[in-house]
């Protein structure tokens, strides 16, 4: 697991009625977090703060703090309120983050209520399982499945496994697989699209190599596959087997069909590693979000306007940045099976709720700010022209 600390708040303002005014004028009318602090809190009584983020941080103050408007059922804080502390945020993705890191702070037991955080949807191969399956689930447990994604919405993986499956012939039935000769089987095994290991219509090895080759395919987003079968259509064509040639080229075009519709975001989530870029508060500024193994990681902001006073260049401060995150890798001490568990499960419920914003500024219409994706080293020149474009966007908005 990749530690991520908690993006900090700009400031706390003391809230003093008989000085309003001077509190309000210091507020900045832009958007981000605050919290409210009350009375109770600071004379050590359990007293709940409020939390909330909003488009301008003076307006939603005054809405609270102002004198209340007895006409109206509007909730008001003016009587309770101690201090606001508050951080400016210069996206909906760092907003939504911060947001997220603070209620997990203030709100332990139910901060996923609180944000109506559901969990991304995934596609799992349980391989634990001697006979595994794919199928869409939205928790992700230590037990040495495959994961894969995050989609828009359960709808969408389901849509999208039902299709990719039927390019295989494992298995889809829930039942405990006893290979019993004299099992019926189910409507896929009739229709061939199931080696039927029910009925011990394949062996354990062949049933296997068929797993392997959805793993694969998922791994490889389909090109293993697709390059598989075109191999095997050259074979056929060089032979003159014009007839399989054909119906290998219509079985690729079926592979395309399927994969084409793939958001790029969708891959193992232990190897989802990624760069979200998003215009940050500050004038000329970036914010770099690494997702490290399915993981949001402490960000860098940058401002570019402190170029001519810094040694260093631009890529190698990020490469810098890259390597400390990478560095900080958790190793868990073997101090007892128990505690071990415990945090793995942790991670595990980190991860979902980390891939749940991932996925929601993702998949968001319009989505503000770029991303970019490692492969087999971080994409530092484009994450440079990317940086670009994303304060051009800001200057132009």
């Amino acid at each position: 697991m990749y530690p991520s600390s908690v993006l900090a708040f700009d400031a706390e303002l003391e809230f003093d009625p008989a000085c309003e005014e001077q509190f309000f004028s210091a507020l900045p009318s832009h958007a981000g977090i605050f919290l409210i602090e009350n009375r109770s809190m600071a004379e050590g009584a359990a007293a709940k703060p409020y939390l909330a983020r909003t488009a301008d941080l003076r307006r939603a103050a005054e809405r609270l703090l102002r004198p209340p408007d007895t006409s109206t059922k509007r909730l008001n804080l003016r009587d309770v309120a101690r201090a606001l502390r508050y951080r400016v945020t210069g996206s909906r993705f760092e907003q939504a983050l911060a947001l997220y890191q603070r209620a997990r702070v203030n709100f332990p037991g139910r901060y996923r209520s609180f944000l109506h955080l559901r969990p991304a949807a995934l596609l799992k191969v349980n391989l634990r399982n001697p006979y595994p399956r794919c199928y869409v689930t939205r928790r992700i447990l230590d037990d040495g499945g495959y994961y894969w994604g995050p989609f828009a919405s359960r709808r969408a993986a389901e849509s999208f496994a039902n299709h990719f499956l039927d390019l295989f012939k494992i298995r889809r039935c829930q039942i405990k697989i006893r290979r019993d000769p004299d099992f019926p089987g189910c409507i896929y095994s009739e229709m061939k699209m199931c080696l039927a290991p029910c009925f011990a219509g394949c062996t354990k090895q062949e049933y296997d190599a068929e797993v392997h080759r959805v793993v694969d395919t998922l791994e490889s987003s389909g090109s293993s596959l697709a390059g598989g079968i075109e191999r095997e259509r050259e074979v056929a064509s060089e032979s003159m087997d014009f007839e399989r040639a054909a119906a290998l080229h219509k079985r690729l075009e079926k592979v395309t069909a399927v994969m084409r519709g793939l958001p790029e975001v969708a891959r193992r989530i232990e190897a989802l590693n990624a760069v979200v870029l998003q215009r940050a508060a500050q004038e000329r500024t970036v914010g770099i979000f690494a997702v490290l193994n399915g993981l949001i990681a402490e960000p860098l902001f940058f401002c570019f306007s402190d170029l001519s006073s810094e040694p260093r260049s631009v890529e190698e401060i990020i490469r810098q940045h890259f390597k400390k995150l990478e560095s900080e890798k958790i190793v868990h001490e073997h101090d007892g099976q128990g505690k071990i568990a415990e945090r793995h499960a942790e991670s595990g419920i980190e991860r979902e709720e980390h891939l749940s914003l991932l996925a929601r500024w993702f998949y968001s219409k319009p989505r503000a700010g770029e991303i970019l994706f490692r492969d087999t080293d971080w994409p530092y020149r484009k994450i440079l022209r990317a940086c670009a474009r994303v304060l051009a966007a800001g200057e132009t908005a």
